[in-house]
């Protein structure tokens, strides 16, 4: 990629906010740029979502000068440099040019600076250290652009040194791999997160679990799924894939292609882990999944596999029982297993076609109401408690083996 690569005709660089801030912080000797993500999403062709800035002027300068000028000012991680700005609405995070003094593998202490050359030998990626100043013209300091051109993640002087400042850096390298690698991937990266690997214990479940679900949103996770496992880094962060294995997920991104399917980082771990409840329910815990996540998590595992050739009467029935959502995740990865057969065995086609029409009827299919309501049975003489219970659970057992259509009067009679 050419040595003069620009932004500068990119529309978020032209925002009035970011013109703003430029002219605000760009005074008096000192500077301010566009760093990471914007720059390297432009220079790939991607989607521009936030946009960071990095500066020379200490964060207690950034917050008087902002507000001076009328400009809201939040500090969001003001020990580490970080000031927000809020202009129009939207935040712009401004953070001092800095290096680290000290590290853990966990968390670093910071010490504030001028250097661009230091805060850019200080990032994990040469393709996240790339600046954008004023005129929208790329500062390259550490050979990213070069890195940018081959979709090669690479981190920046020795692998494992920057992955001892913070043994996150293993996973952000595969999730970075997933979302923007090509081919194989750096060897001296590689190398040093598999030596890594039995640090990953130390850091926080939620950071984990972040990092894995972000890689798992990528258009196609696989290959950097792949070299997790080959360098021992996949069963240690989740082990439940240790002898399930992730030769679904290939398919998975095939069938997802085809039939137009957002990606879903759920349903991709599903497809790599084991329908255990049990081991679900331990994973979710370990992780610290959220409640939807782990109930889903959970719920799908609990859902019965349904067979392509079940009649739609019945399956209406395991729909009220289970719910849609779980029995729609167990059908998309019936339908994917399917799919994959199709080259070598005949009747998959036609598992297939059931998974297909199972997955339209789940799809538009409406819970029924159970017409007995606790007061019918009062009025019966029932009292409220166990008995009342065990009764109701009783009739709504019966119509729905009627398939939902006995009605209240039928159905009460039938107590007498």
């Amino acid at each position: 990629m050419s040595s003069d690569a620009s932004v500068a005709h990119e529309d978020w660089f032209q925002q009035e906010a970011l013109g703003r801030i430029f002219a605000l912080l760009n005074q008096d000797g000192e500077e301010v740029r566009v760093v990471g993500g914007a720059v390297r999403n432009s220079l790939m062709g991607l989607p521009v979502t936030d946009t960071d800035l990095a500066t020379s002027w200490a964060p207690e300068q950034v917050v008087a000068r902002a507000e001076a000028a009328g400009i809201r000012a939040v500090p969001t991680g003001i020990d580490h440099g970080t000031v927000t700005l809020v202009i129009d609405g939207r935040g712009f995070e401004i953070t001092t040019l800095r290096h680290d003094a000290e590290t853990d593998g966990r968390r670093a202490k910071v010490v504030f600076g001028s250097d661009w050359q230091i805060d850019a030998e200080r990032r994990d990626f040469t393709i996240n250290a790339l600046y954008a100043g004023q005129d929208g013209s790329v500062i390259d300091l550490v050979g990213g652009l070069e890195d940018i051109e081959s979709r090669t993640v690479r981190f920046i002087g020795d692998a494992d040194a920057r992955i001892a400042e913070d043994y996150l850096r293993v996973l952000r390298y595969f999730r970075f791999y997933g979302h923007y690698g090509a081919g194989r991937p750096d060897a001296a990266a590689l190398k040093a997160c598999a030596r890594a690997r039995d640090k990953l214990g130390t850091l926080s479940s939620e950071r984990v679990w972040k990092e894995l679900k972000t890689l798992l949103k990528a258009q196609d996770p696989g290959r950097a799924l792949l070299w997790m496992r080959q360098s021992g880094v996949l069963s240690k962060v989740l082990p439940e894939s240790e002898k399930w294995g992730i030769d679904s997920i290939g398919p998975l991104i095939a069938t997802e292609t085809a039939l137009d399917w957002e990606p879903d980082p759920m349903l991709r771990l599903m497809a790599m882990v084991p329908p255990d409840a049990d081991r679900m329910r331990g994973l979710s815990a370990r992780l610290k999944m959220s409640r939807v996540e782990a109930d889903r998590l959970v719920k799908w595992a609990e859902a019965p596999v349904v067979a392509p050739t079940l009649a739609i009467t019945a399956l209406d029935r395991l729909l009220y029982r289970h719910g849609a959502g779980p029995l729609v995740d167990r059908l998309r990865l019936s339908l994917v297993s399917a799919r994959s057969r199709t080259e070598t065995d005949p009747s998959a086609l036609t598992d297939a076609a059931g998974h297909s029409r199972h997955l339209a009827r789940a799809g538009a299919w409406e819970r029924p109401a159970f017409p007995v309501a606790g007061a019918d049975l009062i009025a019966r003489g029932v009292t409220p408690g166990p008995e009342m219970g065990a009764r109701l659970a009783a009739l709504e057992e019966r119509w729905v083996e009627s398939n939902f259509t006995l009605d209240k009067a039928v159905l009460l009679d039938a107590m007498d």
